[in-house]
């Protein structure tokens, strides 16, 4: 079955979540609708939608009578959003664990291998957008859709946080953990995958507590 084609919203807010992630919208920029519905050549109608979703997930903030701003990265605060991915990331991934279907655990499969290529090439831009793939394919498997709408802002905010400091992160070593979360879903095991998810989260405090020492 051939999957739906993203609406115009969909669309606006895949384009403006990865320019804010990837920094091309960096923390602090005010912008308005107007400006940005020209820059990324979408109407300001599914904009305003994509921009409201993500004022909800906390990567916009809505500045009166000056636009929208693109929020700040709070190195302290991410910690309460790793603590919080940890309990919700647990629940996740043994249920889709237990309830995967065949196709789901296949993808699953081919991401970790894809993931793992992008790593060994130094390719970030893919490797963030497999890990993005990754989390939507696990939301989809655990048939969970509130732990799905509650965990995919705080994957968001971590993969900015991520790729603003990338420059302390390993990338082979973040890769052969996910590969080995995604491994465990697709077979099946799931207190190995929670396990796994665990040990993801570990490597995300360290590596947020050198972020953070770093910018002392």
């Amino acid at each position: 079955m051939q999957s739906q084609p993203l609406s115009l919203t969909d669309k606006a807010y895949q384009i403006v979540e990865e320019m804010i992630v990837t920094l091309a919208l960096p923390p602090g920029r005010v912008f308005s609708e107007n400006e940005l519905s020209q820059e990324i050549q979408i109407g300001r109608t599914p904009l305003r939608e994509a921009l409201q979703r993500l004022a909800h997930e906390g990567l916009v903030r809505v500045m009166p009578r000056r636009g929208m701003m693109i929020t700040e990265i709070n190195a302290a605060g991410h910690f309460s959003i790793l603590e919080t991915r940890r309990v919700i990331d647990r629940l996740m991934v043994h249920r889709a664990a237990q309830r995967a279907t065949t196709a789901q655990r296949s993808n699953l499969k081919g991401f970790a291998a894809g993931i793992l290529i992008a790593a060994k090439a130094k390719d970030v831009d893919s490797f963030m957008r497999l890990d993005q793939a990754c989390d939507a394919e696990i939301a989809l498997a655990s048939k969970n859709t509130v732990a799905a709408h509650a965990a995919a802002p705080l994957h968001t905010l971590c993969r900015r946080f991520w790729f603003a400091h990338q420059n302390i992160g390993d990338l082979m070593l973040s890769a052969k953990d996910h590969a080995t979360l995604l491994e465990a879903i697709a077979e099946g095991k799931a207190e190995a995958a929670v396990v796994a998810s665990d040990h993801l989260i570990d490597y995300l405090e360290q590596f947020t507590r050198e972020a953070l020492h770093l910018a002392i």
